[in-house]
């Protein structure tokens, strides 16, 4: 009896041992996801089978994760945070939650889509666009800027997801390249005039089915549905901004090591492998579609090439995602 109950109180002493070891099923890297879950579920395992580390995904929207990581400090089992949207990264960020970036990493992006804190790095990026109808409209009658449909002519036609972080991203742009007044009036506009829908998939639904005329939303939705039957978009067609407009905004997903990791080689060594060329050419090569970053590859699919873009020029660090929100909830957006 007595041998069993030092057994015991031996495995109980050694078990917490064993797990900050990474043994008794315990990963090696905790990863708080806010990219597209299929995605990294397809791309972790390839950075699995290439080191022998095992990684869990915790995954949730980009603000509520940034918002997560900030309320646990620098308790967070988290080792890396990753976003579908930059402006999450930099609410992060700025409580002074990241490390540098190791250069490996960095090296691998061209720098306009790096911050200049070099705290994190962009590794996808997606372009603002505007669906529309073909019955409807034709190219060369699409506006010249995204702030046009502030304009009373585009009353009952625009629809757009202001819930949904990507259009929030999109206003962080406005904000960045306009300013704050110029923002608040937009913002005012597009109330007026917008049909506010619940996502970006309902936004080319609705521009499908002739229920809005035009939408917001990124690239990738309409070129998906086109490569799978078609049935949500066959009635739209892209419009890109061009001339550096608000409107022609590259939204980036970003990847961080938080400087609370005690796993800090292996978490670096997660963001390099996202940057490099092999899990780029992955990402290129999955159904997302989404532009990598990588100037060593690009999308094999039939989409607009990334360097026929014509985006503003930003700091991703700029973008400032609560007073988005404060502006929007002001606008009664959100």
């Amino acid at each position: 009896m007595k041998r069993a109950f030092a057994t015991a109180a031996a495995v109980a002493t050694l078990a917490p041992m064993l797990a900050s070891c990474g043994l008794v099923g315990q990963p090696d890297l905790v990863v708080y996801n806010a990219q597209h879950e299929a995605l990294m579920t397809e791309i972790v395992p390839l950075f699995e089978e290439e080191t022998g580390l095992d990684v869990e995904l915790r995954n949730g929207s980009d603000l509520e994760l940034a918002n997560q990581l900030v309320a646990e400090g620098n308790q967070s089992p988290a080792d890396v945070f990753v976003t579908e949207n930059s402006p999450a990264m930099n609410i992060v960020d700025n409580a002074g939650l990241f490390t540098e970036v190791s250069p490996a990493a960095i090296d691998n992006i061209p720098a306009d889509y790096v911050p200049s804190s070099r705290r994190w790095t962009g590794i996808l990026a997606r372009s603002t666009v505007v669906m529309y109808n073909v019955d409807l409209w034709s190219e060369q009658e699409m506006p010249d800027s995204i702030l046009d449909f502030a304009d009373p002519e585009w009353k009952d036609r625009i629809g757009f997801s202001p819930t949904g972080h990507d259009f929030q991203a999109i206003v962080s742009a406005v904000l960045q390249t306009e300013g704050e007044q110029v923002t608040r009036e937009w913002l005012a506009g597009m109330k007026e005039n917008g049909d506010v829908l619940d996502n970006n998939l309902v936004v080319m639904q609705s521009v499908n089915e002739g229920d809005v005329e035009a939408g917001i939303a990124y690239h990738y939705y309409w070129y998906r549905d086109q490569a799978e039957a078609g049935d949500n978009s066959d009635n739209v067609a892209l419009h890109f901004f061009g001339d550096q407009d608000p409107g022609a905004f590259i939204s980036i997903s970003g990847a961080g090591v938080l400087a609370s990791s005690e796993r800090q080689p292996d978490a670096q060594r997660f963001v390099e492998f996202l940057t490099s060329t092999d899990a780029q050419q992955a990402m290129a090569d999955s159904y997302a579609l989404e532009y990598p970053l990588n100037p060593e590859v690009g999308l094999t699919a039939d989409v607009k090439p990334f360097e026929e873009l014509q985006p503003p020029t930003i700091d991703p660090a700029t973008l400032n995602g609560p007073l988005v929100t404060d502006l929007m909830t002001e606008a009664g957006l959100l």
